[in-house]
Protein backbone atom coordinates (compact mmCIF):
# COMPACT_ATOMS: atom_id res chain seq x y z
CA UNK A 1 0.00 0.00 0.00
CA UNK A 2 1.43 3.28 -1.10
CA UNK A 3 1.15 6.07 1.40
CA UNK A 4 0.82 9.58 0.24
CA UNK A 5 3.65 12.03 1.35
CA UNK A 6 2.40 15.33 2.41
CA UNK A 7 4.15 18.36 0.80
CA UNK A 8 5.56 20.98 3.15
CA UNK A 9 4.24 24.46 2.47
CA UNK A 10 6.77 26.97 0.94
CA UNK A 11 7.86 29.96 3.07
CA UNK A 12 6.20 33.27 2.31
CA UNK A 13 7.74 35.38 -0.55
CA UNK A 14 9.12 38.03 1.82
CA UNK A 15 11.09 35.37 3.73
CA UNK A 16 12.58 34.03 0.52
CA UNK A 17 13.80 37.53 -0.49
CA UNK A 18 15.46 38.05 2.89
CA UNK A 19 17.21 34.69 2.64
CA UNK A 20 18.59 35.50 -0.84
CA UNK A 21 19.94 38.87 0.41
CA UNK A 22 21.74 37.20 3.35
CA UNK A 23 23.39 34.67 1.01
CA UNK A 24 24.45 37.44 -1.44
CA UNK A 25 25.95 39.50 1.40
CA UNK A 26 27.96 36.54 2.71
CA UNK A 27 29.36 35.67 -0.73
CA UNK A 28 30.29 39.33 -1.38
CA UNK A 29 32.18 39.62 1.89
CA UNK A 30 34.07 36.42 1.14
CA UNK A 31 35.06 37.68 -2.33
CA UNK A 32 36.19 41.08 -0.99
CA UNK A 33 38.34 39.40 1.70
CA UNK A 34 40.09 37.28 -0.94
CA UNK A 35 40.75 40.33 -3.15
CA UNK A 36 42.20 42.36 -0.23
CA UNK A 37 44.54 39.52 0.72
CA UNK A 38 45.92 39.18 -2.82
CA UNK A 39 46.27 42.97 -3.28
CA UNK A 40 48.20 43.40 -0.02
CA UNK A 41 50.75 40.83 -1.13
CA UNK A 42 51.19 42.51 -4.52
CA UNK A 43 51.60 45.94 -2.87
CA UNK A 44 54.18 44.58 -0.48
CA UNK A 45 56.24 43.37 -3.41
CA UNK A 46 56.21 46.79 -5.21
CA UNK A 47 59.39 48.92 -5.01
CA UNK A 48 59.10 52.02 -2.81
CA UNK A 49 59.92 54.27 -5.80
CA UNK A 50 56.96 52.85 -7.72
CA UNK A 51 54.61 53.64 -4.83
CA UNK A 52 55.96 57.20 -4.70
CA UNK A 53 55.53 57.70 -8.43
CA UNK A 54 51.96 56.42 -8.21
CA UNK A 55 51.16 58.93 -5.45
CA UNK A 56 53.20 61.85 -6.82
CA UNK A 57 50.24 63.65 -8.34
CA UNK A 58 48.30 63.47 -5.07
CA UNK A 59 50.78 65.56 -3.07
CA UNK A 60 51.24 69.32 -2.84
CA UNK A 61 54.37 71.33 -2.10
CA UNK A 62 54.47 73.02 1.31
CA UNK A 63 54.98 76.78 1.41
CA UNK A 64 58.66 77.73 1.13
CA UNK A 65 60.86 80.78 0.69
CA UNK A 66 59.69 83.29 -1.89
CA UNK A 67 61.60 86.33 -0.71
CA UNK A 68 59.53 87.29 2.32
CA UNK A 69 56.30 87.93 0.43
CA UNK A 70 52.86 86.39 0.69
CA UNK A 71 53.47 82.61 0.66
CA UNK A 72 50.72 82.19 -1.87
CA UNK A 73 52.48 84.55 -4.22
CA UNK A 74 55.49 82.30 -4.51
CA UNK A 75 53.46 79.67 -6.34
CA UNK A 76 51.32 82.01 -8.38
CA UNK A 77 53.41 82.04 -11.52
CA UNK A 78 54.42 78.40 -11.47
CA UNK A 79 51.25 76.39 -12.03
CA UNK A 80 51.33 72.62 -12.02
CA UNK A 81 50.78 72.50 -15.75
CA UNK A 82 52.95 75.08 -17.52
CA UNK A 83 51.66 76.17 -20.93
CA UNK A 84 53.91 75.46 -23.89
CA UNK A 85 56.09 78.37 -24.92
CA UNK A 86 56.24 79.69 -28.44
CA UNK A 87 59.11 80.89 -30.57
CA UNK A 88 62.73 80.68 -29.47
CA UNK A 89 61.86 79.98 -25.87
CA UNK A 90 60.28 76.56 -26.36
CA UNK A 91 63.35 74.59 -25.28
CA UNK A 92 64.20 76.38 -22.04
CA UNK A 93 63.59 73.38 -19.78
CA UNK A 94 66.76 71.58 -18.78
CA UNK A 95 66.83 67.78 -18.87
CA UNK A 96 66.29 66.30 -15.44
CA UNK A 97 68.79 63.55 -14.59
CA UNK A 98 68.80 62.35 -11.02
CA UNK A 99 70.18 59.73 -8.72
CA UNK A 100 68.84 58.52 -5.38
CA UNK A 101 70.37 59.39 -2.01
CA UNK A 102 69.16 59.79 1.58
CA UNK A 103 67.80 63.22 2.44
CA UNK A 104 70.43 65.57 3.91
CA UNK A 105 70.33 65.43 7.68
CA UNK A 106 68.90 61.93 7.68
CA UNK A 107 65.56 62.75 6.13
CA UNK A 108 62.13 62.12 7.58
CA UNK A 109 61.55 58.48 8.29
CA UNK A 110 64.55 57.39 6.23
CA UNK A 111 63.05 58.73 2.97
CA UNK A 112 65.22 58.66 -0.10
CA UNK A 113 65.18 61.75 -2.29
CA UNK A 114 66.65 62.70 -5.63
CA UNK A 115 69.71 64.77 -6.40
CA UNK A 116 71.14 65.96 -9.70
CA UNK A 117 73.70 63.80 -11.48
CA UNK A 118 76.87 65.86 -11.95
CA UNK A 119 77.93 63.81 -14.96
CA UNK A 120 74.77 64.65 -16.89
CA UNK A 121 73.95 68.18 -15.71
CA UNK A 122 74.38 71.26 -17.90
CA UNK A 123 76.75 73.10 -15.53
CA UNK A 124 79.10 71.73 -12.88
CA UNK A 125 79.86 74.36 -10.25
CA UNK A 126 82.66 74.48 -7.67
CA UNK A 127 81.77 76.74 -4.72
CA UNK A 128 84.57 78.49 -2.83
CA UNK A 129 84.26 77.98 0.94
CA UNK A 130 84.56 81.66 1.79
CA UNK A 131 84.17 82.57 5.48
CA UNK A 132 80.59 83.39 6.57
CA UNK A 133 81.24 87.14 6.73
CA UNK A 134 81.21 87.15 2.93
CA UNK A 135 77.72 85.67 2.66
CA UNK A 136 75.33 84.23 5.28
CA UNK A 137 77.20 85.89 8.13
CA UNK A 138 75.53 89.12 6.99
CA UNK A 139 72.20 87.39 7.74
CA UNK A 140 73.17 86.28 11.24
CA UNK A 141 74.52 82.85 10.29
CA UNK A 142 78.09 83.49 11.41
CA UNK A 143 79.24 79.93 12.15
CA UNK A 144 80.43 80.86 15.67
CA UNK A 145 78.21 78.48 17.62
CA UNK A 146 79.03 75.02 18.95
CA UNK A 147 78.75 73.64 15.43
CA UNK A 148 81.05 75.83 13.38
CA UNK A 149 79.61 75.65 9.87
CA UNK A 150 80.52 77.68 6.82
CA UNK A 151 77.08 77.13 5.29
CA UNK A 152 73.55 76.98 6.70
CA UNK A 153 71.67 73.70 6.67
CA UNK A 154 69.65 73.87 3.46
CA UNK A 155 67.83 70.56 3.94
CA UNK A 156 64.84 72.46 5.38
CA UNK A 157 63.84 75.42 3.15
CA UNK A 158 61.92 77.05 6.00
CA UNK A 159 64.97 77.06 8.30
CA UNK A 160 67.50 78.88 6.09
CA UNK A 161 68.31 82.53 6.95
CA UNK A 162 65.91 85.04 5.41
CA UNK A 163 67.12 87.89 3.23
CA UNK A 164 66.15 91.44 4.35
CA UNK A 165 62.89 92.67 2.85
CA UNK A 166 61.89 95.90 1.14
CA UNK A 167 64.15 97.23 -1.59
CA UNK A 168 67.02 95.07 -0.32
CA UNK A 169 65.30 92.19 -2.10
CA UNK A 170 65.76 93.77 -5.53
CA UNK A 171 69.40 92.70 -5.72
CA UNK A 172 69.27 89.43 -3.75
CA UNK A 173 70.41 87.35 -6.74
CA UNK A 174 73.58 85.98 -5.09
CA UNK A 175 71.50 84.70 -2.16
CA UNK A 176 69.14 82.66 -4.36
CA UNK A 177 71.95 81.25 -6.51
CA UNK A 178 73.94 80.23 -3.44
CA UNK A 179 70.98 78.47 -1.81
CA UNK A 180 70.23 76.60 -5.01
CA UNK A 181 73.76 75.39 -5.69
CA UNK A 182 74.29 74.36 -2.04
CA UNK A 183 71.14 72.24 -2.18
CA UNK A 184 71.84 70.75 -5.61
CA UNK A 185 74.03 67.94 -4.31
CA UNK A 186 72.11 67.31 -1.08
CA UNK A 187 68.69 66.57 -2.55
CA UNK A 188 67.06 69.33 -0.51
CA UNK A 189 63.73 70.42 -1.94
CA UNK A 190 63.52 67.47 -4.33
CA UNK A 191 61.27 65.18 -2.30
CA UNK A 192 58.45 65.98 -4.72
CA UNK A 193 60.55 64.95 -7.71
CA UNK A 194 60.76 68.37 -9.39
CA UNK A 195 64.33 69.52 -8.66
CA UNK A 196 65.78 71.26 -11.73
CA UNK A 197 69.24 70.16 -12.81
CA UNK A 198 70.61 73.15 -14.72
CA UNK A 199 73.56 73.34 -12.30
CA UNK A 200 75.01 71.03 -9.66
CA UNK A 201 77.72 71.53 -7.07
CA UNK A 202 80.95 69.52 -7.38
CA UNK A 203 83.65 69.25 -4.73
CA UNK A 204 86.58 68.44 -7.02
CA UNK A 205 87.97 71.46 -8.87
CA UNK A 206 89.01 69.30 -11.81
CA UNK A 207 85.34 68.42 -12.41
CA UNK A 208 84.14 72.06 -12.47
CA UNK A 209 82.94 74.04 -15.47
CA UNK A 210 82.69 77.24 -13.47
CA UNK A 211 83.96 78.49 -10.08
CA UNK A 212 81.30 80.29 -8.05
CA UNK A 213 82.39 83.08 -5.67
CA UNK A 214 79.64 83.33 -3.00
CA UNK A 215 80.06 86.99 -2.04
CA UNK A 216 76.81 88.83 -1.23
CA UNK A 217 78.21 92.02 -2.78
CA UNK A 218 74.86 93.83 -3.01
CA UNK A 219 74.03 93.25 0.64
CA UNK A 220 77.56 94.24 1.63
CA UNK A 221 77.09 97.55 -0.19
CA UNK A 222 73.67 98.16 1.38
CA UNK A 223 74.74 97.33 4.94
CA UNK A 224 78.46 97.99 5.26
CA UNK A 225 79.32 100.96 3.03
CA UNK A 226 79.30 103.61 5.75
CA UNK A 227 82.29 104.12 8.00
CA UNK A 228 81.81 103.14 11.62
CA UNK A 229 83.51 104.79 14.55
CA UNK A 230 87.19 103.92 14.61
CA UNK A 231 87.28 102.49 11.07
CA UNK A 232 89.67 103.81 8.43
CA UNK A 233 87.90 101.88 5.68
CA UNK A 234 84.32 100.63 5.55
CA UNK A 235 83.53 96.98 6.13
CA UNK A 236 82.40 96.77 2.50
CA UNK A 237 85.80 97.96 1.22
CA UNK A 238 87.64 95.59 3.56
CA UNK A 239 85.66 92.58 2.33
CA UNK A 240 86.40 93.47 -1.29
CA UNK A 241 90.13 93.80 -0.57
CA UNK A 242 90.15 90.43 1.20
CA UNK A 243 88.30 88.81 -1.70
CA UNK A 244 90.79 90.09 -4.27
CA UNK A 245 93.71 88.74 -2.22
CA UNK A 246 91.96 85.40 -1.65
CA UNK A 247 91.30 84.80 -5.35
CA UNK A 248 94.77 85.95 -6.41
CA UNK A 249 96.23 83.16 -4.26
CA UNK A 250 94.01 80.47 -5.78
CA UNK A 251 95.52 78.20 -8.41
CA UNK A 252 92.10 77.97 -10.11
CA UNK A 253 92.03 81.74 -10.66
CA UNK A 254 95.63 81.90 -11.88
CA UNK A 255 95.15 78.98 -14.26
CA UNK A 256 92.34 80.65 -16.21
CA UNK A 257 93.02 84.27 -15.34
CA UNK A 258 89.59 84.26 -13.66
CA UNK A 259 87.66 83.74 -16.90
CA UNK A 260 85.80 80.67 -15.61
CA UNK A 261 84.79 82.35 -12.33
CA UNK A 262 81.32 83.66 -11.52
CA UNK A 263 80.72 86.71 -9.27
CA UNK A 264 77.38 88.43 -8.56
CA UNK A 265 77.63 92.23 -7.97
CA UNK A 266 74.01 92.81 -9.05
CA UNK A 267 73.54 96.15 -7.27
CA UNK A 268 74.96 98.80 -9.69
CA UNK A 269 77.06 100.43 -6.93
CA UNK A 270 78.36 97.21 -5.40
CA UNK A 271 81.96 95.98 -5.57
CA UNK A 272 83.23 99.35 -6.81
CA UNK A 273 86.80 98.76 -5.62
CA UNK A 274 87.11 95.09 -6.65
CA UNK A 275 85.38 95.18 -10.03
CA UNK A 276 88.48 96.25 -11.96
CA UNK A 277 90.93 93.64 -10.55
CA UNK A 278 88.24 90.94 -10.87
CA UNK A 279 86.90 92.03 -14.25
CA UNK A 280 88.11 88.89 -16.04
CA UNK A 281 85.40 86.91 -14.24
CA UNK A 282 81.88 86.44 -15.53
CA UNK A 283 79.70 88.96 -13.68
CA UNK A 284 75.96 88.68 -12.99
CA UNK A 285 74.63 92.24 -13.27
CA UNK A 286 71.41 94.23 -13.49
CA UNK A 287 72.77 96.36 -16.36
CA UNK A 288 75.99 97.95 -17.64
CA UNK A 289 75.06 101.53 -16.71
CA UNK A 290 77.90 102.04 -14.21
CA UNK A 291 80.53 99.83 -15.83
CA UNK A 292 83.11 100.65 -18.46
CA UNK A 293 83.08 98.26 -21.45
CA UNK A 294 86.49 96.85 -20.56
CA UNK A 295 85.14 95.72 -17.16
CA UNK A 296 81.66 94.48 -18.09
CA UNK A 297 80.02 93.71 -21.41
CA UNK A 298 77.45 91.42 -22.96
CA UNK A 299 80.09 89.19 -24.53
CA UNK A 300 81.23 87.73 -21.20
CA UNK A 301 78.65 88.75 -18.58
CA UNK A 302 75.07 87.81 -17.68
CA UNK A 303 72.14 90.17 -17.14
CA UNK A 304 69.81 88.90 -14.39
CA UNK A 305 66.35 90.17 -13.45
CA UNK A 306 65.72 92.14 -10.29
CA UNK A 307 63.73 90.37 -7.59
CA UNK A 308 60.28 91.91 -7.92
CA UNK A 309 58.79 93.45 -4.78
CA UNK A 310 55.07 93.49 -5.65
CA UNK A 311 52.94 90.38 -5.22
CA UNK A 312 52.76 88.05 -8.22
CA UNK A 313 49.39 87.51 -9.86
CA UNK A 314 48.20 83.99 -10.58
CA UNK A 315 47.02 83.51 -14.15
CA UNK A 316 43.39 82.94 -13.17
CA UNK A 317 43.26 86.08 -10.98
CA UNK A 318 44.79 88.44 -13.55
CA UNK A 319 42.37 91.21 -14.60
CA UNK A 320 41.78 91.37 -18.35
CA UNK A 321 41.54 94.38 -20.67
CA UNK A 322 38.10 95.56 -19.49
CA UNK A 323 39.07 95.16 -15.82
CA UNK A 324 42.05 97.52 -16.09
CA UNK A 325 40.64 101.08 -16.26
CA UNK A 326 44.04 102.87 -16.11
CA UNK A 327 45.73 103.25 -19.50
CA UNK A 328 49.30 103.90 -18.27
CA UNK A 329 50.87 103.65 -14.83
CA UNK A 330 54.05 105.08 -13.32
CA UNK A 331 54.88 105.58 -9.66
CA UNK A 332 58.41 106.42 -8.61
CA UNK A 333 61.03 109.13 -8.39
CA UNK A 334 60.50 111.92 -10.93
CA UNK A 335 63.85 113.68 -10.56
CA UNK A 336 66.68 111.28 -11.42
CA UNK A 337 70.31 111.52 -12.42
CA UNK A 338 71.96 110.21 -15.60
CA UNK A 339 69.81 108.98 -18.49
CA UNK A 340 66.40 109.27 -16.83
CA UNK A 341 66.68 112.84 -15.64
CA UNK A 342 65.17 114.64 -18.62
CA UNK A 343 62.84 111.87 -19.80
CA UNK A 344 61.01 111.36 -16.51
CA UNK A 345 60.54 115.07 -15.89
CA UNK A 346 59.37 115.63 -19.45
CA UNK A 347 56.86 112.77 -19.33
CA UNK A 348 55.59 113.92 -15.96
CA UNK A 349 54.74 117.31 -17.43
CA UNK A 350 53.03 115.68 -20.42
CA UNK A 351 51.01 112.99 -18.64
CA UNK A 352 50.26 114.06 -15.06
CA UNK A 353 46.87 115.63 -15.90
CA UNK A 354 45.58 112.91 -18.26
CA UNK A 355 42.40 111.36 -16.83
CA UNK A 356 43.29 107.73 -17.58
CA UNK A 357 47.00 107.98 -16.66
CA UNK A 358 48.55 107.50 -13.21
CA UNK A 359 51.91 109.31 -13.12
CA UNK A 360 52.96 110.32 -9.62
CA UNK A 361 55.88 110.35 -7.22
CA UNK A 362 56.11 107.27 -5.02
CA UNK A 363 58.47 105.24 -2.83
CA UNK A 364 58.40 102.16 -0.63
CA UNK A 365 57.37 104.30 2.33
CA UNK A 366 53.74 104.71 3.36
CA UNK A 367 52.57 101.41 1.84
CA UNK A 368 54.21 102.24 -1.47
CA UNK A 369 54.67 98.58 -2.43
CA UNK A 370 51.04 97.76 -1.63
CA UNK A 371 49.82 100.73 -3.67
CA UNK A 372 52.03 99.72 -6.59
CA UNK A 373 50.67 96.16 -6.44
CA UNK A 374 47.10 97.46 -6.80
CA UNK A 375 48.03 100.14 -9.34
CA UNK A 376 49.88 97.84 -11.71
CA UNK A 377 47.23 95.12 -11.59
CA UNK A 378 44.54 97.63 -12.62
CA UNK A 379 46.55 99.21 -15.48
CA UNK A 380 46.89 98.14 -19.10
CA UNK A 381 50.43 99.53 -19.57
CA UNK A 382 53.21 100.14 -17.05
CA UNK A 383 55.92 102.66 -17.93
CA UNK A 384 59.52 101.56 -17.38
CA UNK A 385 61.56 104.75 -17.80
CA UNK A 386 65.34 104.96 -17.48
CA UNK A 387 66.43 106.38 -14.13
CA UNK A 388 69.86 106.58 -12.52
CA UNK A 389 70.67 103.44 -14.53
CA UNK A 390 69.05 101.98 -17.65
CA UNK A 391 67.11 99.33 -15.69
CA UNK A 392 64.96 99.13 -12.56
CA UNK A 393 62.87 96.54 -10.75
CA UNK A 394 59.76 98.32 -12.04
CA UNK A 395 59.97 96.25 -15.24
CA UNK A 396 59.80 92.98 -13.31
CA UNK A 397 57.05 94.25 -11.03
CA UNK A 398 55.06 94.96 -14.20
CA UNK A 399 55.74 91.51 -15.65
CA UNK A 400 54.46 89.62 -12.60
CA UNK A 401 51.46 92.01 -12.49
CA UNK A 402 50.72 91.14 -16.15
CA UNK A 403 50.75 94.85 -16.96
CA UNK A 404 52.24 95.27 -20.44
CA UNK A 405 55.62 97.01 -19.95
CA UNK A 406 56.40 100.12 -21.99
CA UNK A 407 60.21 100.31 -22.02
CA UNK A 408 61.59 103.83 -22.47
CA UNK A 409 65.29 103.21 -21.97
CA UNK A 410 67.53 103.27 -25.02
CA UNK A 411 70.53 101.57 -23.37
CA UNK A 412 68.75 98.84 -21.44
CA UNK A 413 69.96 95.23 -21.57
CA UNK A 414 67.35 92.60 -20.79
CA UNK A 415 67.72 89.23 -19.06
CA UNK A 416 67.69 86.08 -21.19
CA UNK A 417 67.05 88.01 -24.40
CA UNK A 418 68.80 85.29 -26.40
CA UNK A 419 65.91 82.94 -25.59
CA UNK A 420 63.05 85.39 -24.90
CA UNK A 421 61.58 87.77 -27.47
CA UNK A 422 60.51 90.77 -25.39
CA UNK A 423 58.63 92.33 -28.30
CA UNK A 424 55.98 89.63 -27.77
CA UNK A 425 54.99 91.10 -24.38
CA UNK A 426 56.56 94.60 -24.20
CA UNK A 427 56.25 97.89 -26.08
CA UNK A 428 59.56 99.65 -26.84
CA UNK A 429 59.65 103.44 -27.29
CA UNK A 430 62.75 105.54 -27.99
CA UNK A 431 63.30 108.22 -25.36
CA UNK A 432 63.29 111.00 -27.95
CA UNK A 433 59.91 109.83 -29.31
CA UNK A 434 58.37 109.45 -25.85
CA UNK A 435 59.29 113.06 -25.05
CA UNK A 436 57.32 114.37 -28.05
CA UNK A 437 53.95 115.80 -27.07
CA UNK A 438 51.09 113.38 -27.71
CA UNK A 439 53.28 110.61 -29.17
CA UNK A 440 53.10 108.14 -26.28
CA UNK A 441 49.37 108.49 -25.68
CA UNK A 442 48.55 108.06 -29.40
CA UNK A 443 50.74 104.97 -29.49
CA UNK A 444 49.17 103.31 -26.45
CA UNK A 445 45.59 104.24 -27.32
CA UNK A 446 46.20 102.82 -30.77
CA UNK A 447 46.89 99.33 -29.40
CA UNK A 448 43.74 97.27 -30.02
CA UNK A 449 42.16 95.08 -27.36
CA UNK A 450 43.10 92.02 -29.41
CA UNK A 451 46.78 93.03 -29.62
CA UNK A 452 46.94 93.93 -25.92
CA UNK A 453 45.31 90.62 -24.96
CA UNK A 454 47.88 88.73 -27.01
CA UNK A 455 50.73 90.42 -25.07
CA UNK A 456 48.89 89.92 -21.76
CA UNK A 457 48.58 86.18 -22.39
CA UNK A 458 52.27 85.98 -23.26
CA UNK A 459 53.11 87.83 -20.03
CA UNK A 460 51.26 85.18 -18.05
CA UNK A 461 53.35 82.50 -19.79
CA UNK A 462 56.76 84.09 -19.22
CA UNK A 463 56.23 85.49 -15.71
CA UNK A 464 57.58 82.31 -14.13
CA UNK A 465 61.03 83.05 -15.62
CA UNK A 466 61.31 86.07 -13.31
CA UNK A 467 60.47 84.35 -10.01
CA UNK A 468 63.17 83.82 -7.39
CA UNK A 469 62.36 81.11 -4.85
CA UNK A 470 63.86 78.34 -2.77
CA UNK A 471 63.63 75.51 -3.51
CA UNK A 472 64.06 76.62 -7.08
CA UNK A 473 61.71 75.33 -9.78
CA UNK A 474 62.21 74.49 -13.37
CA UNK A 475 62.62 77.55 -15.64
CA UNK A 476 62.35 80.07 -12.80
CA UNK A 477 64.80 82.99 -12.50
CA UNK A 478 67.49 80.93 -10.76
CA UNK A 479 67.46 78.20 -13.38
CA UNK A 480 67.33 80.75 -16.20
CA UNK A 481 70.47 82.40 -14.81
CA UNK A 482 72.31 79.06 -14.62
CA UNK A 483 71.25 78.42 -18.19
CA UNK A 484 72.60 81.80 -19.30
CA UNK A 485 75.89 81.07 -17.54
CA UNK A 486 76.12 77.68 -19.26
CA UNK A 487 75.63 79.31 -22.67
CA UNK A 488 78.38 81.86 -21.93
CA UNK A 489 80.72 79.09 -20.81
CA UNK A 490 80.92 77.70 -24.34
CA UNK A 491 82.95 80.70 -25.53
CA UNK A 492 84.99 80.73 -22.28
CA UNK A 493 85.93 77.08 -22.78
CA UNK A 494 86.87 77.80 -26.39
CA UNK A 495 89.23 80.60 -25.32
CA UNK A 496 90.84 78.51 -22.59
CA UNK A 497 91.30 75.46 -24.80
CA UNK A 498 92.86 77.49 -27.59
CA UNK A 499 95.20 79.16 -25.12
CA UNK A 500 96.33 75.78 -23.84
CA UNK A 501 97.11 74.17 -27.22
CA UNK A 502 100.88 74.14 -26.71
CA UNK A 503 100.90 73.65 -22.95
CA UNK A 504 101.71 70.07 -21.91
CA UNK A 505 101.20 68.84 -18.35
CA UNK A 506 104.47 69.15 -16.47
CA UNK A 507 106.16 71.14 -19.24
CA UNK A 508 107.70 74.52 -18.49
CA UNK A 509 105.87 77.44 -20.02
Amino acid sequence: MVTERKMQPLPPPEHRRALRFVIFLAVSRLAFSCWALVNSRISGAMPHSAVRMRDADKTTRPAALTGGEDPAAGDSSTPAAVPAMSGAATNLTWPVTREQQPLAGGGRGGERVERCDADATALRVFVYDLPPEFHFGMLGCDGKGKKKMTWPNVSDPLAVPHYPGGLNLQHSVAYWLTLDILSSSSGAGSDKGDRPCAAVRVTNTSDADVFFVPFFASLSYNRHSKLRRGEKASRNRALQAELVKYLARREEWRRSGGKDHLIVPHQPNSMMQARKPLSAAMLVLSDFGRYSPDVANLKKDVIAPYKHVVRSLAGDESPDFDQRPVLAYFQGAIHRKAGGKQVRQKLYGLLKDERDVHFTYGSVRQNGIRRATVGMSTSKFCLNIAGDTPSSNRLFDAIVSHCVPVIISDDIELPFEDVLDYSEFCVFVRAADAARKGFLLRLLRGVSQEEWTRMWRRLKEVARHFEYQFPSRRDDAVQMIWGAVARKMHSVKLQLHKRGRFQRPGAES
